[in-house]
């Protein structure tokens, strides 16, 4: 299923030490040795879960040829379980690019990592809460008091943010182990979930349509799915950087417009993802306007903004979340998208 962010499938990442396995420094070595094979550069991009359709920009640019066509020849290392941290393999070199997420970004800044965003795909964070039908809740409002199953990251992510803008409390956590199970018997509960994904497999196992509630429309607003680097790249290869962005939202693109190319790569790559899971995950993508929304409807998917990131920013700063002193500005860069959509549809 998901995973959506550099949360490990939505675990808030735990910077222990980047540069400390050997599995990394393998794996960097290797990717500095295939560097500049042929007319094309090498690339490698890591993703934060398994192949699915959040994804599928990515695959699609590959398998229609669009990264070639940008001089890039493109590796996935697809994220998942048995997977290393994001951050650690991408400042250990084992992938060039990474598949980020807005708050993670910030605490890098606040960590002294020298990571940087430089696309936003998804101008919605997926997050959501998911709920019974009939059972007295209609509105988002209505989930205070109720039990409700949240991973550990919620505490530093999106839960603080609801206790101010909603009065939720703590005494409604319950852990989650991303098992419905617990959600499933309770009814008077809710469950954290991704749109494109929890709810799907809710109504495979409960045979009811829940209620979801896009935290994106309730206050929690921040880039998901972004594309992080390496500062240093920016620096000494911002043409390779540039590419590397232009082709992924053209990829983009391409598959809103017809995912089968891409969606045989994700399936080879992740056989178990079946195709009424990838029609679902396109589906609730488009319905919630998770890639196309803000910024993106002029700037072109992959759009960012300073507005966006200020908001977002200050928001968590009044959740204790961030000290107000730290450079968010450092987290992101306005140099390598927002070119319009003509641009990327050309």
């Amino acid at each position: 299923m998901k995973k959506i962010h550099s949360l490990n499938r939505r675990k808030f990442i735990q910077y222990s030490s980047l540069f400390g396995t050997s599995l990394i420094a393998a794996c960097a070595k290797d990717n500095q040795q295939q560097k500049k094979t042929g007319n094309l550069d090498k690339v490698t991009f890591g993703t934060n879960w398994l192949a699915q359709a959040e994804h599928g920009g990515f695959y699609q640019a590959i398998a229609t040829g669009i990264y070639k066509d940008h001089g890039l020849d493109v590796t996935i290392k697809m994220g998942g379980p048995q997977v290393g941290n994001g951050t650690q393999l991408l400042m250990g070199g084992a992938v060039d690019f990474f598949m980020g997420y807005g708050i993670d970004a910030v605490n890098a800044i606040v960590q002294g990592i020298p990571k940087i965003t430089v696309a936003a795909i998804f101008q919605k964070d997926p997050q959501c809460l998911i709920a019974h039908p009939n059972t007295g809740i209609k509105t988002f409002a209505d989930l205070k008091g109720k039990p409700i199953y949240v991973s550990t990251s919620a505490s530093v992510t999106y839960w603080p943010v609801l206790k101010a803008k909603y009065g939720f409390t703590d005494d409604q956590k319950r852990p989650y182990n991303f098992n419905p199970v617990p959600f499933l018997t309770d009814k008077n509960s809710a469950q954290q979930g991704i749109v494109t994904s929890e709810p799907f497999a809710i109504e495979k196992q409960g045979g009811f349509k829940p209620l979801v509630f896009l935290l994106a429309d309730y206050g929690y607003k921040t880039y998901a799915t972004s594309i992080e680097t390496k500062k240093e790249l920016v620096k000494k290869n911002p043409d390779l950087v540039q590419r590397f962005v232009d082709a992924s939202i053209k990829g983009w693109y391409s598959y809103l417009d017809n995912p089968a190319p891409g969606n045989e790569l994700i399936k080879k790559d992740n056989p178990e993802m079946s195709d009424a899971q990838i029609a679902y995950g396109i589906q609730k993508l488009k319905e919630y306007d998770i890639i196309t929304n803000g910024d993106a409807q002029k700037q072109g998917i992959g759009a960012m903004s300073e507005e966006v990131w200020k908001s977002f920013f200050d928001d968590m700063v009044k959740v204790g979340i961030f000290d107000a002193n730290t450079n968010y500005k450092d987290a992101f860069t306005l140099q390598f998208v927002n070119k319009g959509v003509q641009y990327y549809k050309s």
